[in-house]
């Protein structure tokens, strides 16, 4: 039997829908488009448009980026009527049955190139859904590929009707996906639709007949698709996320009962709670919703989270008294008039909310909404709902409901003793409403597996009696887990390998240790290692500071609020401790944010709450932006702090059931290919406690599913893939015999596989080539031939030429792992410099050039940067040196350069800088009036295409050359 063709899918598609409602049209071109959207926007608004009329449409249409359209989209046009009279045009309606849904295929539109769609999903005349397919056979991430091309090359021409899309949906008749129209994102980024069960409908028919139907696109349209106020881009909820979303919302319209959404640390609660509070809101029966979250989590992150879905939602509610006004809708003073008093929503702490109805001052005002329906969100409810807010809550308010978030429930196995008795996340919010646990997040691929290796092991000195091994586990002592020898191995452990675990620290990494006191050890071990020239790592630290010995809370379980910074008191010794004990934590303390505010020049202390609160903001923004390598923490951090960046964790205390699940969530948020799982490094044996914690968080079986498989599991699955890769080429040679595109695509994908696994294996720390079947220099080679691939398709979309190789990832960014730019290559230089032997000069010198071979950006550079050390590096007389002499060198050739393509093509010289300026500021290629412009003078008609084609390339390598990866 053959393989069934595309085009068989698409017409099997077509089929479809149209007997699911859409009306089967045929549109080929932008005219019967724009023809086609007139008479559907007439039908929608029942009006006549005239030409000029739908003229006033359109050029409003055009306008703006995919954010702004997709507003436009959802708001009304005013056009003025020929008559006189002023028209609202409504794009979109609320009610799916108002709307007119429609499919068409192959619609040809023509931008920088020629391209046609394969099935366009067009409501009301605008193509909102994008449906690529692939033949049965090729791998999805084809189609992927192809709308990306889509987006550069055609979807912005004419009036820029392709980007009203929202929602594109990708399959290669086996496995469908979808995503929303955000350029940024990447094929990690895409989502399988599922059932409430979380069971996958990944076949096309299965996945038409559940997500393409009118009903379901109205709702996804109207209800689901979320706009990024702060990054200004689409954002598209996943099945589970809507299924809780709707859970909650049916039960405030059918009941006065409680509940709680058991979804995985790390997929996406905030905005699915985020959702549910909008939605609430719109219902005439809920007075007020009020989402609830920890002092920390609301100043650092869930305020910045609500804000980006919809900018102002977040009140400032500087003191309780701000938060009474909001429940009672107190007028706002005149000296206040940005005041946000008459929302629905309010987005709190539970602190202040426990002030406003347990003192006397506010309980008058509050007692006015005692019988007002009010729903109450709480964020991570696994950690603030198990103390007595909660009774007050329930018993101040008569006509509530409650409703929390939680990615690690607490069950009667990790459930504290209060009064007696044990309480669970059932005891406070009732049934669980919707679960998606950690193995269906992994599964989807949602949030990455963990790599746990566990590090350390200790024996008796040689010639006693008992010279084993004893693990971590046997040892229960403190004198052994904070002797300076041990915490010194530790220090140096982590220096070691931290580069490797981080890919050459393009991420970032975490330190969570037992104690205050053991925390300032390892600190003082970094800063003197640092000094010493040991490492140049980047290691920052914050800690409760009156806490300066061994916390009795801090048992593993996270869940204790006294961890956040106390904002309110944080200038107050703590009575808890002796004077001479906290003066010292917190001298450490100071001292260390002195070398904070030396690394980054900023002017923090713990003299007073406001400058510390900011503090702890300035680091959790620092982590994320990767200007932190190391974040030494005892509790804090380790639960409700995201960071895509961060993907390794050192572990040197106990952590058990929730709080071991928090903790290591932290590195195993998706990012990209090159970022395949969140790093576990345990310094004490966790395994027992952390196979207990993925049994009760996952099932029985969670063990096999959530933790990455041994460091010889991988080995084997290396060398095989190192087989399968010889058995298409089994030699440098034969890559160059391939036959056709059909064994370089198969090459391609061979090698692929192996850049994945390795990329796996160096994150281990035992990694070495010896112990794989390929060497490190025939990795290389064929690395070599991969890239000259890559090169060689790039040529050919270049010129148009069709090949099947044109929509292939070559993942590149797994060769390009470490952060290598230019002045990373003259550091390596200045080394070189430095090298008087030379075997050891030989060995660095062709070690940089490897680098300039197989690092994509910095191809383009390789031979000038070889000329620079062949003809200008004897005459340079220290390394220290070597930077500014490469820059003069630089710049003199970059000089001679430009006069040659301005005496080659002609070109204006002043204008030509002008437009290398242009093209750097914004980052795009030259347009066509943009290269004609520079010319000394304009081509014939004849010539124009060749002549445009030439420069632009020419151009291009220019910049790549001399100003890319600086």
């Amino acid at each position: 039997m053959s393989v069934q063709p595309e085009a068989i899918l698409e017409d099997n598609l077509i089929a479809q829908l149209s007997k699911q409602g859409f009306e089967v049209v045929s549109i080929n071109d932008e005219a019967s488009l724009l023809a086609n959207l007139k008479n559907q926007l007439e039908k929608l608004n029942d009006m006549q448009l005239s030409s000029g009329e739908f003229k006033q449409v359109l050029n409003r249409l055009g306008k703006g980026t995919i954010f702004e359209k997709a507003k436009t989209l959802r708001d009304r046009l005013q056009i003025n009527k020929e008559d006189g009279t002023a028209a609202y045009i409504r794009f979109l309606h609320e009610e799916s049955e108002k709307n007119n849904y429609q499919v068409t295929q192959q619609v040809t539109v023509e931008g920088r190139y020629k391209n046609r769609y394969d099935v366009t999903v067009l409501i009301n005349g605008l193509p909102l859904i994008q449906i690529e397919l692939k033949r049965r056979g090729l791998e999805l991430k084809e189609a992927f590929n192809q709308i990306n091309r889509y987006q550069r090359h055609s979807y912005w021409a004419s009036y820029g009707l392709f980007q009203y899309v929202q929602i594109f949906v990708i399959s290669n008749g086996v496995n469908t996906k979808y995503y929303a129209n955000n350029k940024s994102q990447s094929f990690k980024q895409t989502f399988f639709w599922a059932d409430e069960h979380n069971n996958r409908y990944t076949d096309l028919t299965k996945f038409a007949e559940m997500f393409l139907r009118p009903a379901h696109l109205s709702k996804m349209l109207n209800n689901y698709v979320v706009l990024n106020e702060t990054g200004r881009f689409l954002m598209v909820m996943r099945s589970y996320q809507i299924y809780a979303t709707e859970a909650i919302v049916e039960r405030v319209n059918t009941s006065d009962q409680n509940g709680y959404i058991w979804h995985a640390t790390g997929s996406g609660k905030t905005l699915t709670s985020f959702k549910v509070a909008q939605i609430l809101t719109t219902s005439p029966e809920v007075h007020k919703v009020v989402f609830v979250v920890d002092r920390k989590d609301l100043d650092f992150q869930t305020s910045k989270e609500f804000n980006a879905f919809a900018k102002g939602c977040v009140d400032s509610t500087d003191n309780t008294k701000v938060l009474v006004d909001q429940f009672t809708d107190a007028p706002v003073p005149a000296n206040k008039i940005n005041e946000q008093r008459n929302s629905k929503l309010i987005v709190t702490t539970i602190q202040k909310l426990n002030n406003a109805i347990s003192h006397k001052r506010y309980t008058k005002k509050m007692d006015k909404l005692k019988d007002k329906s009010i729903v109450f969100i709480f964020d991570e409810c696994h950690r603030s709902q198990f103390g007595e807010t909660h009774q007050r809550i329930v018993s101040f308010f008569n006509n509530h409901q409650l409703f929390g978030f939680t990615g690690t429930p607490i069950f009667v196995e990790n459930a504290h003793s209060k009064a007696s008795r044990k309480y669970t996340t059932k005891d406070l919010f009732d049934e669980c409403l919707h679960k998606y646990t950690i193995v269906d997040a992994i599964k989807d691929e949602n949030v990455l597996k963990f790599g746990i290796e566990y590090v350390g092991r200790y024996k008796e000195k040689e010639g006693s009696k008992n010279a084993i091994d004893i693990e971590v586990e046997g040892i229960d002592t403190q004198e052994l887990l904070e002797a300076p020898m041990r915490l010194n191995k530790i220090a140096d452990y982590i220096i070691a390998n931290h580069k490797s675990k981080t890919h050459s620290k393009a991420f970032t990494g975490m330190f969570c240790v037992s104690s205050v006191p053991a925390l300032i050890e390892y600190y003082k071990l970094f800063q003197q290692k640092k000094e010493a020239g040991e490492h140049d790592l980047r290691i920052a630290t914050i800690f409760s500071y009156a806490a300066n010995e061994e916390d009795p809370d801090a048992n593993g379980f996270l869940d204790s609020v006294d961890e956040a910074p106390d904002i309110e008191g944080i200038a107050e010794a703590s009575s808890n401790y002796g004077a001479n004990t906290f003066t010292h934590s917190r001298d450490k303390l100071e001292q260390f944010i002195g070398d904070y505010n030396q690394m980054f020049g900023t002017r923090y202390t713990t003299k007073d709450s406001e400058s510390y609160y900011n503090y702890y903001n300035d680091i959790s923004k620092k982590v994320r932006e990767r200007k932190i390598d190391i974040l030494l923490v005892v509790n804090m951090f380790l639960t409700g702090f995201d960071s895509q960046p961060l993907n390794t964790l050192y572990v040197d205390k106990n952590l058990k059931h929730h709080g071991l699940i928090q903790a290591y969530s932290r590195t195993n948020r998706i990012l990209n290919e090159q970022k395949s799982q969140g790093n576990i490094v345990c310094f004490r044996n966790l395994k027992a406690a952390t196979d207990t914690a993925l049994t009760l968080f996952a099932n029985k079986d969670a063990k096999e599913t959530v933790i990455m498989p041994p460091y010889e599991e991988f080995l084997k699955l290396f060398n095989q893939a190192y087989g399968k890769l010889l058995s298409i080429a089994p030699d440098l040679e034969s890559v160059d015999d391939l036959a056709d595109e059909e064994q370089e695509l198969a090459f391609v994908q061979a090698y692929r596989e192996l850049l994945r696994l390795k990329n796996i294996l160096s994150t281990f720390a035992d990694f070495s080539f010896d112990d794989v079947k390929i060497d490190e220099q025939e990795f290389e080679d064929y690395k070599s031939k991969y890239l000259d691939l890559y090169d060689k398709v790039r040529t050919d979309n270049q010129t148009q030429k069709t090949s099947i190789l044109e929509d292939v990832d070559f993942e590149l960014e797994l060769i390009h792992r470490d952060e290598i730019n230019v002045r990373y290559i003259t550091q390596l230089i200045a080394k070189l410099k430095g090298t008087d032997n030379n075997k050891d000069y030989e060995y660095q010198y062709k070690s940089i050039m490897d680098l300039l071979g197989g690092t994509p950006e910095l191809r383009s550079k390789k031979e000038l940067i070889e000329k620079f050390i062949k003809t200008n590096l004897d005459k340079v007389q220290t390394p220290e040196q070597v930077g500014e002499a490469f820059d003069a060198y630089w710049e003199v050739e970059k000089h001679k350069a430009l006069t040659e393509l301005c005496e080659e093509e002609s070109l204006v010289t002043d204008s030509f800088k002008a437009m290398v300026d242009r093209m750097i500021y914004t980052n795009r290629s030259p347009l066509r009036d943009d290269v004609f412009d520079v010319l000394q003078a304009k081509p014939k008609l004849l010539q124009r295409e060749n002549v445009f084609n030439r420069v632009t390339d020419k151009v291009r390598g220019f910049v790549e050359t001399f100003y890319k990866g600086f």
